[in-house]
């Protein structure tokens, strides 16, 4: 299931997954797993713009509507990865209103807002779906804010006001280094501010959404009203599966040599 936007207005709690590691391979086997939904990660990831077409095309038949962290607010970087075909951008680092409205006005067509046309792109089936595209597209893409610094966090209620704008979303280790708070996620400021953003999200209709650092923080992000969760990432499951088989055969193999010396 996909129509993610239409999902995030019925407050529907959506459980998403970080990609870093620029696969096409590994983010299909993310998308098949059964996540609402996926990010392809320009800012931090392994990958390159040049490689978000693959994983586009992986994740077509899969459950996961594709988004992508864009590197910056220039409207060209949106308007690449749109054209591929992603179903959201996420910005990262967003300041002011001004920054986020700018946002805001990449993921839309002119008039209302920067997004340049072209008919011969993935996005709308290379011509063929184009009226089609131009006409829903308002109601399809989904553009993503970060809360990550201190200065946006002045400006919560303006930044969600704005349309085009869907989910505010807190980038926890930005935001607790910006706030003095990094390793202490109960610390009153940091509360504070997650309680800010979910409260302006509310007010303004929109979604509140997380990178939890781990399962055990579910419940202080959801029950302050958080409905856009993500946890995990590709790379943190290879990682992990590789330790853990690392570390269940070196079990077997000292138990082995237990038994033989016996």
């Amino acid at each position: 299931m996909k129509g993610l936007k239409a999902r995030i207005r019925c407050g529907e709690t959506l459980l998403g997954c970080w990609l870093n590691l620029g696969s096409p391979l590994t983010t299909e086997i993310v998308g098949l797993a059964g996540f609402d939904w996926v990010l392809i990660d320009l800012e931090h990831g392994s990958g390159t713009e040049s490689g978000v077409l693959a994983q586009l095309q992986a994740l077509e038949h899969t459950p996961a509507a594709a988004i992508v962290r864009v590197e910056s607010l220039e409207r060209i970087r949106a308007q690449r990865v749109l054209d591929l075909g992603a179903e959201g951008v996420m910005f990262p680092r967003s300041r002011s209103v001004e920054e986020a409205r700018q946002a805001a006005e990449a993921m839309r067509f002119q008039p209302e807002g920067a997004r340049g046309a072209a008919r011969l792109v993935r996005a709308n089936c290379f011509g063929i779906e184009f009226d089609e595209y131009y006409a829903s597209s308002k109601e399809r893409l989904i553009g993503i804010v970060q809360v990550e610094t201190r200065e946006i966090l002045a400006c919560l209620d303006a930044v969600a006001a704005i349309e085009g704008v869907d989910v505010l979303f807190v980038g926890p280790t930005d935001l607790s280094l910006a706030l003095g708070t990094y390793g202490r996620p109960d610390h009153p400021r940091y509360l504070e501010a997650i309680e800010a953003t979910a409260a302006a999200a509310r007010k303004a209709g929109k979604a509140a959404g997380i990178l939890l650092p781990g399962l055990e923080e579910f419940s202080t992000y959801y029950d302050r009203g958080f409905r856009f969760i993500a946890c995990g990432s590709d790379v943190g499951f290879v990682n992990m599966g590789a330790r853990t088989m690392v570390e269940e055969l070196r079990q077997l193999r000292a138990a082995g040599s237990t038994k033989k010396r016996e």
